[in-house]
């Protein structure tokens, strides 16, 4: 029999932990403000073996007689569904689907084969703007992939229209506030999960290549829909997680799927792993 080791944090009541939905062949070329020797090397110096391939994770919440999904992965390609059963966990018993942002490999998994929601009792939770962003024609016009990524954001919110709750309050439970970070997409949203006296801040793709955009976070990712406000609100939430001394997981953090932050704005930030406390 395989094991299968997860990440793990206990924050207060919840039980949070990082679920692979594996990892994407991607190209350090995807990044601009920086050159690919320099990118190459901030990899080799982190120990990372396959510079340009970037891995997802989904994150369970799991406490206060709640199953929360924070993502969905990218469906029938992905790991998510053959790890969330290796947990013991049934799509059916995912009682809330949280978003970060509706790219494919954030959003994939909301659908099964057949277009129907593969989280049946499960209500959707999106940012206004998101949805906005995505059902706007005029946005994706000349554009290949948004338009395609538009066509499976329309689908999936059709699908779940009956349990589609649109964040119009930062609470989505007494624990779990949703916060606005937008500039990857209009409306991306990380979720900052606090109980007891401990909290973990889930912040999406606030980053792709942690050790990179960390160092230099004035690096974007051609992914990002403004570049531009994609980098202050990276600096400002390092910035501010550094202060509060708030645990950090990102769905690209590879091996890493907690940390905190550490360093500055001259010398530049680091992202410091901490080990995995469970295996499930």
């Amino acid at each position: 029999m395989v094991t299968i080791s997860f990440s793990s944090q206990r924050v207060g009541q919840y039980q949070v932990t990082a679920i692979s939905d594996g990892t994407m062949q991607a190209s350090l070329e995807l990044l601009s403000g920086i050159d690919l020797p320099a990118a190459e090397k901030i990899q080799s110096q982190s120990g990372i073996t396959v510079p340009g391939d970037i891995h997802i994770y989904c994150y369970l919440i799991r406490g206060a007689r709640r199953t929360i999904l924070i993502d969905s992965g990218r469906g029938a390609v992905g790991e998510l569904q053959r790890n969330l059963q290796a947990l013991g966990v049934t799509p059916e018993s995912i009682d809330t689907l949280l978003l970060t942002h509706a790219h494919p490999d954030h959003i994939g998994g909301l659908l099964n084969e057949a277009g129907q929601p593969a989280f049946i009792n499960a209500q959707l939770y999106v940012h206004p703007a998101e949805a906005a962003f995505w059902l706007d024609d005029g946005q994706h016009t000349g554009n290949e992939r948004t338009q395609r990524n538009a066509l499976l954001v329309r689908r999936a919110l059709e699908a779940y229209r009956p349990t589609l709750r649109l964040i119009e309050e930062p609470a989505i439970t007494p624990d779990i506030q949703a916060v606005s970070l937008p500039g990857h997409t209009p409306g991306h949203t990380g979720y900052l999960i606090h109980s007891g006296n401990e909290s973990v801040l889930i912040w999406g793709d606030i980053v792709h290549y942690p050790h990179i955009q960390l160092a230099r976070p004035e690096v974007s990712i051609v992914f990002d829909h403004d570049p531009i406000l994609a980098e202050a609100t990276r600096k400002a939430i390092v910035e501010q997680v550094i202060r509060d001394k708030t645990l950090v997981a990102g769905m690209h953090f590879g091996e890493s799927a907690f940390g905190y932050i550490e360093g500055d704005s001259t010398t530049g930030y680091v992202l410091r792993g901490i080990p995995q406390d469970a295996s499930r």
